[in-house]
């Protein structure tokens, strides 16, 4: 159950609600920690249900084959059945769902416009009759969901409002959790250009899903200059981790095998919380 849970992808679910937490306080000196647990339990189940339907649709869809990198997935494997994971997925959205009623109940019919199409796409990430994750939108939809969607609804889930400092946030925060995935993509390239699923590596080749990595890296730490327009300037300091770590990251997809690239995701997971942590930092400064 635990490698069905893939607890090395969650920080891309905790990273958006700790840092618009954060900014939250930072903007307004106030904070809810009722709203801010089930916002984050919320998130995070969510985050579970969409790697177990993934591990569940990617071995019914052949996706997930004796040639794969990365870790053992455990439907593929036999380690569980199809309808044992695919369960599990429902009942984690359905702890999802009771986070919701907590939130409906602060903030109203946003938390339905916003939490329902996250729960749908829990599952049509990887399965329904436009699968994200097999037509080469995995990119965009973690930008959307994991970074502008996450970071922007859990600002206003403590505050009542939409603030532009959250656009700039949920940007640097999604384009940071996309590394993820697009290095994830060029590492299962090969076996995923044989089992139909279409992601960019596949489409546009080993080169163009290397410039994303870097144009995901690089935009996601110079676009937090914008920090001093919006006279926050020490939220630039955020960006510190993403210079150091970013560069390895980069020079890590252009000279080693797919077959090393796990370690690159990890380097990746810990830009994403230093980024977070650097960020929080930063807010309690003056």
């Amino acid at each position: 159950m635990v490698f069905a849970a893939r607890p090395k992808t969650l920080p891309a679910a905790i990273v958006p609600v700790w840092a618009g937490c954060v900014l939250a306080w930072k903007l307004t000196g106030e904070f809810d920690w009722l709203i801010a647990w089930s916002t984050l339990l919320g998130a995070v189940f969510i985050q579970i249900a969409t790697n177990f339907f993934n591990d569940a649709i990617d071995s019914r869809k052949g996706a997930d084959t004796e040639r794969r990198l990365g870790p053992v997935r455990v439907t593929a494997s036999g380690m569980m059945t199809a309808r044992m994971v695919n369960g599990l997925a429902v009942g984690f959205l359905g702890l999802a769902f009771l986070c919701g009623v907590i939130l409906y109940q602060a903030r109203g019919w946003p938390v339905i416009a916003i939490g329902l199409p996250s729960l749908f796409l829990a599952y049509g990430y990887t399965g329904g009759p436009f699968p994200l994750a097999y037509r080469g939108m995995g990119e965009v939809f973690v930008v959307l969901f994991f970074g502008l969607v996450a970071v922007c609804g859990t600002v206003f889930m403590q505050t009542g409002e939409w603030p532009r400092e959250g656009l700039l946030l949920g940007g640097q925060i999604g384009l940071l959790s996309a590394v993820l995935i697009s290095i994830n993509n060029l590492r299962d390239r090969e076996e995923d250009g044989t089992t139909g699923k279409r992601t960019l590596a596949v489409r546009f080749g080993p080169k163009v899903a290397v410039a994303v990595i870097w144009l995901e890296i690089k935009v996601a730490a110079f676009v937090g200059l914008a920090w001093v327009a919006f006279d926050q300037p020490a939220l630039a300091l955020a960006g510190a981790p993403v210079f150091l770590l970013g560069m390895r990251i980069i020079w890590g997809v252009l000279t080693l095998p797919p077959s090393r690239f796990n370690r690159l995701l990890a380097m990746s997971a810990l830009q994403l919380i230093l980024f977070a942590a650097v960020f929080h930092v930063a807010a309690t400064l003056k």
